[in-house]
Protein backbone atom coordinates (compact mmCIF):
# COMPACT_ATOMS: atom_id res chain seq x y z
CA UNK A 1 0.00 0.00 0.00
CA UNK A 2 2.73 2.39 0.95
CA UNK A 3 4.58 1.67 -2.31
CA UNK A 4 1.39 2.34 -4.31
CA UNK A 5 0.87 5.73 -2.66
CA UNK A 6 4.47 6.73 -3.45
CA UNK A 7 4.06 5.79 -7.12
CA UNK A 8 0.83 7.84 -7.34
CA UNK A 9 2.50 10.86 -5.71
CA UNK A 10 5.43 10.70 -8.08
CA UNK A 11 2.98 10.52 -11.06
CA UNK A 12 0.98 13.55 -9.85
CA UNK A 13 4.11 15.61 -9.42
CA UNK A 14 5.18 14.75 -12.95
CA UNK A 15 1.81 15.82 -14.40
CA UNK A 16 1.94 19.08 -12.44
CA UNK A 17 5.43 19.80 -13.76
CA UNK A 18 4.24 19.14 -17.35
CA UNK A 19 1.26 21.47 -16.91
CA UNK A 20 3.45 24.25 -15.56
CA UNK A 21 5.83 23.84 -18.50
CA UNK A 22 3.00 24.04 -21.07
CA UNK A 23 1.41 27.05 -19.38
CA UNK A 24 4.72 28.90 -19.38
CA UNK A 25 4.83 28.54 -23.18
CA UNK A 26 1.36 30.11 -23.66
CA UNK A 27 1.00 33.87 -23.07
CA UNK A 28 -1.50 34.89 -20.46
CA UNK A 29 -2.01 31.38 -19.01
CA UNK A 30 -2.60 32.38 -15.43
CA UNK A 31 0.42 34.66 -15.56
CA UNK A 32 -0.04 38.48 -15.68
CA UNK A 33 1.59 40.04 -18.82
CA UNK A 34 2.75 43.63 -19.46
CA UNK A 35 -0.10 46.09 -18.75
CA UNK A 36 -1.79 47.66 -21.84
CA UNK A 37 -2.12 51.49 -21.96
CA UNK A 38 -5.70 52.72 -21.42
CA UNK A 39 -7.59 53.84 -24.56
CA UNK A 40 -7.86 57.61 -24.88
CA UNK A 41 -10.87 57.23 -27.22
CA UNK A 42 -9.59 60.01 -29.48
CA UNK A 43 -11.66 60.33 -32.68
CA UNK A 44 -9.66 60.13 -35.91
CA UNK A 45 -8.87 63.53 -37.40
CA UNK A 46 -10.85 64.90 -40.35
CA UNK A 47 -8.96 64.87 -43.66
CA UNK A 48 -11.53 66.16 -46.20
CA UNK A 49 -12.49 69.60 -44.87
CA UNK A 50 -13.47 72.07 -47.63
CA UNK A 51 -14.54 75.72 -47.48
CA UNK A 52 -16.39 78.10 -49.79
CA UNK A 53 -16.87 81.81 -49.22
CA UNK A 54 -19.83 83.56 -50.87
CA UNK A 55 -20.23 87.21 -49.98
CA UNK A 56 -19.29 87.36 -46.31
CA UNK A 57 -20.52 83.86 -45.46
CA UNK A 58 -18.08 80.93 -45.22
CA UNK A 59 -19.49 77.39 -45.46
CA UNK A 60 -17.53 74.33 -44.37
CA UNK A 61 -18.24 70.69 -45.17
CA UNK A 62 -16.49 67.50 -44.06
CA UNK A 63 -17.04 63.82 -43.17
CA UNK A 64 -17.12 62.80 -39.51
CA UNK A 65 -14.79 59.93 -38.53
CA UNK A 66 -16.27 56.50 -37.82
CA UNK A 67 -13.51 55.20 -35.57
CA UNK A 68 -11.11 56.41 -32.91
CA UNK A 69 -7.32 56.19 -33.07
CA UNK A 70 -7.53 52.67 -31.57
CA UNK A 71 -9.64 51.58 -34.57
CA UNK A 72 -12.73 51.15 -32.41
CA UNK A 73 -16.12 52.36 -33.64
CA UNK A 74 -17.30 55.66 -32.23
CA UNK A 75 -20.75 55.87 -30.65
CA UNK A 76 -23.15 58.68 -29.92
CA UNK A 77 -22.84 62.34 -30.81
CA UNK A 78 -19.34 63.78 -31.18
CA UNK A 79 -18.33 67.36 -30.44
CA UNK A 80 -16.59 69.42 -33.12
CA UNK A 81 -14.73 72.68 -32.60
CA UNK A 82 -14.31 74.95 -35.64
CA UNK A 83 -11.50 77.49 -35.68
CA UNK A 84 -9.77 79.79 -38.18
CA UNK A 85 -6.25 81.08 -38.44
CA UNK A 86 -4.98 84.19 -40.21
CA UNK A 87 -1.27 84.18 -40.88
CA UNK A 88 0.81 82.65 -38.07
CA UNK A 89 -1.61 83.57 -35.31
CA UNK A 90 -3.59 81.28 -33.03
CA UNK A 91 -6.55 79.29 -34.30
CA UNK A 92 -9.48 81.41 -33.14
CA UNK A 93 -12.86 79.73 -32.42
CA UNK A 94 -15.50 80.32 -35.10
CA UNK A 95 -18.74 80.21 -33.15
CA UNK A 96 -19.90 77.59 -30.67
CA UNK A 97 -19.01 73.89 -30.88
CA UNK A 98 -21.31 71.67 -32.92
CA UNK A 99 -22.13 67.96 -32.67
CA UNK A 100 -22.56 65.23 -35.29
CA UNK A 101 -22.88 61.45 -35.36
CA UNK A 102 -19.93 59.32 -36.46
CA UNK A 103 -19.71 58.98 -40.24
CA UNK A 104 -22.20 61.83 -40.78
CA UNK A 105 -21.74 64.74 -43.17
CA UNK A 106 -20.58 67.72 -41.14
CA UNK A 107 -21.40 71.29 -42.10
CA UNK A 108 -20.89 74.71 -40.59
CA UNK A 109 -21.46 78.30 -41.69
CA UNK A 110 -20.46 81.62 -40.23
CA UNK A 111 -20.64 85.26 -41.22
CA UNK A 112 -17.15 86.68 -41.12
CA UNK A 113 -16.43 89.22 -38.40
CA UNK A 114 -16.07 92.76 -39.72
CA UNK A 115 -12.24 92.86 -39.55
CA UNK A 116 -11.99 89.71 -41.69
CA UNK A 117 -14.55 91.03 -44.21
CA UNK A 118 -12.60 94.22 -44.91
CA UNK A 119 -9.32 95.18 -46.50
CA UNK A 120 -7.30 93.54 -49.24
CA UNK A 121 -7.66 89.81 -50.06
CA UNK A 122 -5.52 87.58 -47.81
CA UNK A 123 -5.39 83.94 -46.83
CA UNK A 124 -7.61 82.56 -44.07
CA UNK A 125 -7.40 78.87 -43.06
CA UNK A 126 -10.20 76.93 -41.34
CA UNK A 127 -9.78 73.76 -39.25
CA UNK A 128 -12.05 71.40 -37.35
CA UNK A 129 -11.10 69.47 -34.22
CA UNK A 130 -13.13 66.35 -33.43
CA UNK A 131 -13.07 65.99 -29.62
CA UNK A 132 -13.88 63.23 -27.15
CA UNK A 133 -15.97 63.73 -24.02
CA UNK A 134 -12.92 64.97 -22.14
CA UNK A 135 -12.27 67.65 -24.75
CA UNK A 136 -9.16 65.97 -26.17
CA UNK A 137 -8.55 65.51 -29.90
CA UNK A 138 -6.09 63.69 -32.16
CA UNK A 139 -5.12 66.81 -34.11
CA UNK A 140 -6.45 69.52 -36.37
CA UNK A 141 -8.03 68.61 -39.68
CA UNK A 142 -6.53 69.53 -43.00
CA UNK A 143 -6.58 73.27 -43.68
CA UNK A 144 -9.45 74.62 -45.80
CA UNK A 145 -8.49 77.98 -47.30
CA UNK A 146 -10.60 80.99 -48.24
CA UNK A 147 -9.77 84.63 -48.89
CA UNK A 148 -10.46 87.16 -46.17
CA UNK A 149 -10.99 90.77 -47.20
CA UNK A 150 -13.69 92.87 -48.80
CA UNK A 151 -15.87 90.82 -51.17
CA UNK A 152 -16.49 92.15 -54.70
CA UNK A 153 -19.66 94.16 -55.06
CA UNK A 154 -22.77 92.29 -56.28
CA UNK A 155 -23.66 92.09 -59.97
CA UNK A 156 -26.68 94.23 -60.84
CA UNK A 157 -28.93 94.58 -63.88
CA UNK A 158 -28.60 90.99 -65.16
CA UNK A 159 -30.55 90.36 -68.39
CA UNK A 160 -30.72 87.30 -70.67
CA UNK A 161 -31.84 87.35 -74.29
CA UNK A 162 -32.12 84.41 -76.68
CA UNK A 163 -30.38 84.79 -80.01
CA UNK A 164 -29.71 82.37 -82.83
CA UNK A 165 -26.12 81.90 -81.67
CA UNK A 166 -27.03 81.39 -77.98
CA UNK A 167 -28.12 83.36 -74.92
CA UNK A 168 -26.74 86.90 -74.68
CA UNK A 169 -26.08 87.89 -71.05
CA UNK A 170 -25.87 91.53 -70.02
CA UNK A 171 -25.19 93.25 -66.71
CA UNK A 172 -24.15 96.62 -65.32
CA UNK A 173 -20.40 96.87 -65.85
CA UNK A 174 -18.31 98.63 -63.19
CA UNK A 175 -15.48 100.70 -64.64
CA UNK A 176 -13.21 101.15 -61.64
CA UNK A 177 -9.57 100.22 -61.15
CA UNK A 178 -10.48 97.63 -58.49
CA UNK A 179 -13.06 95.96 -60.74
CA UNK A 180 -10.98 95.65 -63.92
CA UNK A 181 -9.16 92.54 -62.67
CA UNK A 182 -12.28 90.81 -61.36
CA UNK A 183 -14.05 88.07 -63.31
CA UNK A 184 -17.81 87.50 -63.48
CA UNK A 185 -19.16 83.98 -63.05
CA UNK A 186 -22.63 83.07 -64.30
CA UNK A 187 -24.36 80.09 -62.72
CA UNK A 188 -26.84 78.40 -65.07
CA UNK A 189 -29.55 76.01 -63.91
CA UNK A 190 -31.60 73.83 -66.24
CA UNK A 191 -35.27 74.14 -65.24
CA UNK A 192 -36.81 71.88 -67.89
CA UNK A 193 -37.70 68.38 -66.74
CA UNK A 194 -35.96 65.70 -68.85
CA UNK A 195 -38.29 64.27 -71.50
CA UNK A 196 -38.58 60.49 -72.01
CA UNK A 197 -36.10 59.36 -74.64
CA UNK A 198 -37.45 57.99 -77.88
CA UNK A 199 -35.74 55.18 -79.75
CA UNK A 200 -34.20 57.77 -82.09
CA UNK A 201 -32.51 59.48 -79.11
CA UNK A 202 -30.87 56.31 -77.80
CA UNK A 203 -27.66 54.62 -78.83
CA UNK A 204 -24.00 55.65 -79.03
CA UNK A 205 -24.72 58.68 -81.27
CA UNK A 206 -27.40 60.13 -78.98
CA UNK A 207 -26.47 63.51 -77.43
CA UNK A 208 -25.33 63.26 -73.79
CA UNK A 209 -27.77 64.46 -71.13
CA UNK A 210 -27.42 68.12 -70.30
CA UNK A 211 -26.05 68.88 -66.78
CA UNK A 212 -28.57 70.49 -64.45
CA UNK A 213 -26.06 73.10 -63.30
CA UNK A 214 -23.18 74.68 -65.22
CA UNK A 215 -21.09 77.82 -64.90
CA UNK A 216 -19.67 80.37 -67.34
CA UNK A 217 -16.65 82.45 -66.29
CA UNK A 218 -16.22 85.80 -68.03
CA UNK A 219 -12.56 86.76 -67.69
CA UNK A 220 -11.39 90.31 -67.05
CA UNK A 221 -10.60 92.15 -70.26
CA UNK A 222 -13.63 90.76 -72.11
CA UNK A 223 -16.23 93.12 -73.51
CA UNK A 224 -17.58 94.80 -70.36
CA UNK A 225 -21.12 93.97 -69.36
CA UNK A 226 -21.86 91.38 -72.05
CA UNK A 227 -21.19 87.67 -72.68
CA UNK A 228 -22.57 84.89 -74.88
CA UNK A 229 -23.55 81.41 -73.68
CA UNK A 230 -23.17 79.22 -76.78
CA UNK A 231 -23.80 75.93 -74.95
CA UNK A 232 -27.60 76.22 -74.55
CA UNK A 233 -30.01 73.84 -76.24
CA UNK A 234 -33.12 75.23 -77.89
CA UNK A 235 -36.37 74.06 -76.35
CA UNK A 236 -35.01 74.27 -72.79
CA UNK A 237 -35.68 76.77 -69.98
CA UNK A 238 -32.74 78.16 -68.00
CA UNK A 239 -32.13 80.33 -64.97
CA UNK A 240 -29.03 82.54 -64.65
CA UNK A 241 -27.49 84.28 -61.65
CA UNK A 242 -24.11 86.04 -61.49
CA UNK A 243 -21.40 87.02 -59.03
CA UNK A 244 -18.09 88.84 -59.26
CA UNK A 245 -15.04 86.73 -58.43
CA UNK A 246 -11.64 88.01 -57.26
CA UNK A 247 -8.79 85.51 -57.49
CA UNK A 248 -5.48 85.36 -55.67
CA UNK A 249 -2.71 82.89 -54.82
CA UNK A 250 -1.72 82.62 -51.15
CA UNK A 251 1.13 80.29 -50.08
CA UNK A 252 0.67 78.27 -53.26
CA UNK A 253 -3.11 78.01 -52.86
CA UNK A 254 -5.21 79.39 -55.73
CA UNK A 255 -8.16 81.00 -53.96
CA UNK A 256 -11.34 82.80 -55.01
CA UNK A 257 -13.32 85.49 -53.27
CA UNK A 258 -16.83 85.60 -54.70
CA UNK A 259 -19.40 88.31 -54.16
CA UNK A 260 -23.07 87.72 -53.49
CA UNK A 261 -25.19 86.05 -56.15
CA UNK A 262 -27.45 88.32 -58.16
CA UNK A 263 -31.18 87.84 -58.41
CA UNK A 264 -31.89 85.04 -60.91
CA UNK A 265 -33.28 85.68 -64.38
CA UNK A 266 -35.19 83.06 -66.37
CA UNK A 267 -35.15 82.57 -70.13
CA UNK A 268 -36.96 80.14 -72.44
CA UNK A 269 -34.66 79.15 -75.27
CA UNK A 270 -37.31 78.83 -77.97
CA UNK A 271 -35.97 78.28 -81.48
CA UNK A 272 -37.80 80.93 -83.50
CA UNK A 273 -34.81 81.78 -85.68
CA UNK A 274 -34.65 80.94 -89.39
CA UNK A 275 -31.57 79.34 -90.93
CA UNK A 276 -28.80 81.34 -92.55
CA UNK A 277 -29.47 82.90 -95.93
CA UNK A 278 -28.07 80.81 -98.82
CA UNK A 279 -25.09 82.45 -100.52
CA UNK A 280 -23.30 82.06 -103.81
CA UNK A 281 -26.36 81.43 -106.00
CA UNK A 282 -25.34 80.87 -109.65
CA UNK A 283 -27.45 80.11 -112.76
CA UNK A 284 -26.19 78.45 -115.94
CA UNK A 285 -28.45 78.13 -119.01
CA UNK A 286 -28.32 75.30 -121.59
CA UNK A 287 -29.85 75.77 -125.07
CA UNK A 288 -32.20 73.21 -126.54
CA UNK A 289 -30.26 70.71 -128.70
CA UNK A 290 -30.96 67.33 -130.31
CA UNK A 291 -34.51 67.24 -129.07
CA UNK A 292 -33.50 68.11 -125.50
CA UNK A 293 -35.38 71.10 -124.06
CA UNK A 294 -33.62 74.18 -122.85
CA UNK A 295 -32.91 74.41 -119.10
CA UNK A 296 -31.24 76.46 -116.37
CA UNK A 297 -29.20 74.80 -113.61
CA UNK A 298 -28.90 76.51 -110.24
CA UNK A 299 -26.30 75.90 -107.53
CA UNK A 300 -25.40 77.62 -104.24
CA UNK A 301 -23.32 77.15 -101.12
CA UNK A 302 -24.87 74.76 -98.57
CA UNK A 303 -26.28 76.14 -95.32
CA UNK A 304 -24.74 74.47 -92.24
CA UNK A 305 -27.51 74.93 -89.66
CA UNK A 306 -27.96 71.67 -87.74
CA UNK A 307 -31.76 71.77 -88.02
CA UNK A 308 -31.83 72.57 -91.73
CA UNK A 309 -34.72 70.90 -93.58
CA UNK A 310 -33.81 72.12 -97.09
CA UNK A 311 -34.25 74.92 -99.59
CA UNK A 312 -37.08 76.69 -101.46
CA UNK A 313 -36.46 77.95 -105.00
CA UNK A 314 -38.22 81.04 -106.43
CA UNK A 315 -38.34 82.54 -109.92
CA UNK A 316 -39.71 85.61 -111.67
CA UNK A 317 -39.43 87.46 -114.98
CA UNK A 318 -38.83 91.20 -115.20
CA UNK A 319 -41.35 92.89 -112.89
CA UNK A 320 -43.58 89.84 -112.35
CA UNK A 321 -44.12 88.55 -108.80
CA UNK A 322 -41.94 85.84 -107.28
CA UNK A 323 -43.27 82.30 -107.72
CA UNK A 324 -42.04 79.20 -105.95
CA UNK A 325 -40.95 76.61 -108.50
CA UNK A 326 -39.49 73.90 -106.23
CA UNK A 327 -41.67 70.98 -105.09
CA UNK A 328 -43.99 70.76 -102.08
CA UNK A 329 -41.12 69.46 -99.93
CA UNK A 330 -37.89 71.44 -99.38
CA UNK A 331 -35.10 70.82 -101.85
CA UNK A 332 -32.52 68.77 -99.95
CA UNK A 333 -29.45 69.35 -102.13
CA UNK A 334 -28.00 72.85 -102.80
CA UNK A 335 -28.86 72.60 -106.50
CA UNK A 336 -31.94 72.78 -108.74
CA UNK A 337 -32.69 71.94 -112.40
CA UNK A 338 -35.29 74.22 -114.03
CA UNK A 339 -36.51 72.65 -117.30
CA UNK A 340 -39.61 74.84 -117.56
CA UNK A 341 -37.98 77.72 -119.45
CA UNK A 342 -38.38 79.32 -122.88
CA UNK A 343 -35.61 80.30 -125.33
CA UNK A 344 -34.93 84.02 -125.37
CA UNK A 345 -36.48 84.59 -121.96
CA UNK A 346 -34.57 86.04 -119.02
CA UNK A 347 -35.28 84.59 -115.59
CA UNK A 348 -34.39 85.84 -112.11
CA UNK A 349 -33.93 83.31 -109.30
CA UNK A 350 -33.78 83.42 -105.51
CA UNK A 351 -33.29 80.67 -102.92
CA UNK A 352 -34.23 80.54 -99.24
CA UNK A 353 -33.45 78.01 -96.49
CA UNK A 354 -36.04 76.45 -94.18
CA UNK A 355 -35.51 74.57 -90.91
CA UNK A 356 -37.35 71.63 -89.35
CA UNK A 357 -39.59 74.02 -87.43
CA UNK A 358 -40.77 75.66 -90.65
CA UNK A 359 -38.84 78.90 -90.16
CA UNK A 360 -37.75 80.30 -93.52
CA UNK A 361 -34.81 82.60 -94.16
CA UNK A 362 -34.96 85.60 -96.42
CA UNK A 363 -34.13 84.97 -100.07
CA UNK A 364 -30.60 84.93 -101.34
CA UNK A 365 -29.15 87.53 -103.64
CA UNK A 366 -30.69 87.25 -107.12
CA UNK A 367 -29.16 85.28 -109.94
CA UNK A 368 -30.23 86.22 -113.49
CA UNK A 369 -29.85 84.14 -116.65
CA UNK A 370 -31.12 84.27 -120.26
CA UNK A 371 -31.98 81.11 -122.16
CA UNK A 372 -30.18 81.07 -125.55
CA UNK A 373 -32.05 80.71 -128.75
CA UNK A 374 -31.61 77.32 -130.47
Amino acid sequence: MEATRRRRARGGAALLALAVSLCASVAGCGTPGAPLPPSLNLPDRVTDLSAIRTGNVVRLTWTMPRKNTDKLLLKGMIAVRVCRREGAGACEPAGADVQFASGAAGDFAETLPAPLAAGNPRGLAYFVEVRNKSGHFAGESNAAWVLAGAAPQPVAGVLAEVRKEGVVLRWNAVDTASARDIAVRFHRKLLTLPAPKSSAQKGPLAPPPEPVEQSLLVEPGSQPGVALDKTIRFGETYEYSAQRVARSTVDGHALELAGELSAPVRVEAADVFPPAVPAGLAAVATAATNGQPASIDLSWQPVTDTDLAGYLVYRREAETPWRRISGPQPQVEPAFHDANVEPGHTYIYGVSAVDEGGHESTRSADAEETVPEP
